[in-house]
């Protein structure tokens, strides 16, 4: 079954669909989200997407990220694919939303507008295997430094987003415990 990501202008109103791959062949503007999942320790919860996906494969980045399907809030969306992706559920809080635009391996575009969500869980992720090679949760300074070593190690996403998250999230208080 194919997947479809929902197209939007620079204002974020949606302006139709498209075939997820074709869409990032094409460069074109769409709607996306990126989770950041902090323990009560304030480690950070870093996956390395599958080196099989179809672009950025092996490289760590944020706990997860996807798009909405058609009709599918953002907050839903996320949910539902933080449980597909990492094998559990936790509240979100949305912190803050961007555009950018890259060309990645494999002649694809990212050319997104990503809305940014934080959550807090201090169990173990079930990753499914289709999607993550690895996981682990890592001290943020000890991250911050590492992305400065070694950037081609991570997302490009990430990488723009890191200290942001990082500065918004230590202003939220955290209801979900679990």
């Amino acid at each position: 079954m194919q997947e479809h990501v929902i197209l939007v202008d620079r204002m974020g109103r949606e302006i139709g669909t498209q075939e997820k791959i074709q869409a990032h062949r094409e460069g074109r503007l769409h709607s996306a989200f990126s989770i950041f999942i902090f323990n009560a320790i304030g480690e950070l919860l870093l996956q390395r997407r599958a080196r099989t996906k179809y672009h950025s494969g092996g490289l760590w980045t944020n706990t997860c990220c996807s798009h909405p399907r058609p009709g599918e809030s953002y907050y839903h969306a996320a949910r539902r694919r933080l449980n597909e992706e990492m094998g559990f559920d936790c509240e979100l809080t949305g912190l803050f939303n961007f555009i950018y635009h890259i060309q990645l391996d494999n002649s694809l575009f990212e050319h997104e507008l990503d809305h940014v969500f934080v959550g807090h869980y201090n169990g173990q992720p079930t990753p499914n295997p289709n999607e993550v090679d690895d996981w682990k949760w890592i001290n943020v300074d000890t991250l911050q430094q590492d992305v400065q070593e070694n950037p081609e190690d991570y997302t490009y996403w990430f990488k723009l987003t890191l200290d942001r998250v990082v500065t918004q999230s230590q202003k939220i208080t955290f209801c979900n415990e679990t």
